[in-house]
């Protein structure tokens, strides 16, 4: 295995982001969000349930991983960006000349820890709340349950993923969450349905990742969801995704560290 194999490339990628100390702290984030409000939430509705309007164990459930992928998002953005604020950027490219294959295994390292990490808090969270709903509760099993829940893991994944590639473009994790977090926050808060910004909004990947999620307004009804199903969500999600993996790459290669 020579030094500048995709293996040892990604192998010293994988230990970089496992020695600094946010990379944990920034996971231990995301499950407590996660799964904190997918308990709060839960138990709330399930103390007053006759007047939950349109009640939903999955929605019940998921709301708190719209917020647990603010967490995503810092997490990719510290993975980039933290070597551009060090000054280690240098060293790390002086070690592995390739442009493209340095940033390959630092994506390939973060979205594997993302997919790892997110199949945890989306199952979790999911139990979890499911437990506090009790009686109202559903089961893992049950019609619709398991692809709204694979597509919570890949939007969060995505979300990840996303984020390190605004990060290598601006090349700040400040200015990376600066951009990120208002935009899928308020997203999710329901500027998506605000008439006069729903038309550019509806295609975020926030938007598509509850669609994914199933957790938006039903396929076709464009008054208070995006409007589409599960497939363009997936489509749009990886469109965002790839755009922004390549934004990074060209950025990185075109400009010094």
């Amino acid at each position: 295995m020579t030094g500048n194999s995709p293996r040892a490339v990604f192998a010293a990628e994988w230990i970089k982001m496992w020695t600094v100390r946010s990379t944990g702290l920034t996971l231990l984030l995301a499950f407590a969000l996660s799964t904190g409000i997918g308990i709060l939430v839960p138990l709330s509705w399930r103390a007053d349930i006759e007047s939950v309007v349109n009640f939903d164990p999955l929605a019940a459930a998921l709301y708190g991983v719209t917020l647990g992928q603010l967490a995503l998002v810092v997490l990719g953005a510290l993975l980039v960006g933290s070597e551009y604020s060090s000054g280690s950027i240098r060293t790390s490219l002086a070690a592995v000349p390739g442009r493209g294959l340095f940033y390959g295994g630092k994506v390939l390292a973060g979205a594997l820890t993302a997919l790892v990490a997110s199949t945890v808090i989306v199952v979790v969270t999911f139990l979890a709340a499911q437990a506090a709903l009790g009686p109202y509760g559903t089961t893992l099993g049950a019609d619709g349950i398991p692809a709204a829940l694979a597509g919570a893991v890949v939007h969060l994944t995505s979300i990840c993923v996303i984020a390190m590639g605004v990060t290598a473009m601006v090349r700040s994790a400040a200015i990376s969450m600066g951009i990120l977090l208002p935009v899928l926050f308020l997203g999710s808060q329901g500027l998506g349905n605000v008439p006069a910004l729903k038309p550019v909004l509806r295609y975020l990947p926030d938007q598509a990742g509850l669609v994914l999620m199933h957790i938006a307004a039903p396929s076709g009804d464009s008054r208070f969801g995006p409007g589409y199903g599960p497939g363009a969500a997936l489509c749009i999600l990886l469109a965002w995704t790839v755009a922004a993996l390549i934004g990074g790459c060209l950025v990185l290669r075109r400009r010094d560290a």
